[in-house]
């Protein structure tokens, strides 16, 4: 069930200024995660790290490349263990600071089980769709960009509409996160949710084609950005705790 929003007093600080507390535990995680990995575990002690809890593609090919990775319960978790990895400093920080922007405001419409059940639902879909295009890719996926993206279309369908944070209603005012979510007619009417559409849509665009000379060869999973993004799309009418139309 939805927990009602807390009434804040006129000394409280605005949340703008406030990130929530599941939105910190996940960076904290995250952050602890590429820390740990970088100053205690061996070179060898990170690969099998990885192999553990990375997205592999290939782990699901069935051929006998396949077989040396661990399977188990990996073959599951690592749906959504993946987002939790990264591929360095920089990487991080780049999705941290998404998913403050854009999580934020979902973390203040939906309550904390909702919430990362979107996060994790989002980060499936992203690692679902990028299996599906790359059934035997031998490059392992790691980021949370894929559950990020899809936070950044559940904001989307809310954050601009009337009232809304971004749409001419107050950020410091828990009824900003409230207000009724558009409808995907109402999305591609609205001009402000085309531009960052456009922007989200250019940005995948160059990683697509060019993320091999931006990150040395490492590459960039666009497509399970792309997962996560349209998973967002579907899924928040479905997680919304103010569902009023389909």
């Amino acid at each position: 069930m939805n927990q009602p929003f807390p009434v804040r007093g006129p000394e409280a600080p605005a949340p703008m200024f406030n990130v929530p507390t599941v939105i910190l535990a996940l960076a904290a995680i995250m952050i602890g995660i590429e820390a740990g990995r970088q100053w205690l575990l061996s070179a060898d002690q990170d690969f099998d790290l990885l192999l553990a809890f990375a997205f592999w593609p290939l782990r699901y090919a069935g051929t006998p490349l396949a077989a040396e990775l661990p399977h188990g319960g990996a073959d599951v978790w690592s749906f959504v263990t993946y987002a939790f990895l990264h591929g360095g400093w920089e990487h991080v920080i780049f999705n941290l600071a998404w998913l403050v922007a854009f999580g934020s405001a979902l973390a203040r419409r939906f309550d904390t089980f909702s919430f990362l059940a979107f996060f994790v639902a989002c980060a499936v879909g992203g690692a679902a769709l990028h299996l599906a295009l790359h059934a035997d890719d031998l490059r392992p996926v790691v980021g949370a960009s894929a559950a990020v993206s899809g936070l950044t279309a559940g904001a989307l369908m809310f954050i601009f509409q009337r009232g809304g944070p971004l749409g001419g209603g107050h950020r410091s005012d828990p009824a900003a996160y409230r207000v009724p979510r558009m409808t995907l007619a109402e999305l591609a009417a609205n001009r402000q949710v085309r531009l960052y559409f456009a922007v989200w849509f250019i940005l995948n665009t160059v990683f697509g084609l060019w993320g091999d000379a931006l990150t040395g060869g490492g590459g960039i999973a666009w497509e399970a950005h792309v997962g996560g993004f349209v998973t967002g799309l579907l899924a928040f009418p479905l997680m919304d705790p103010l569902r009023r139309r389909g």
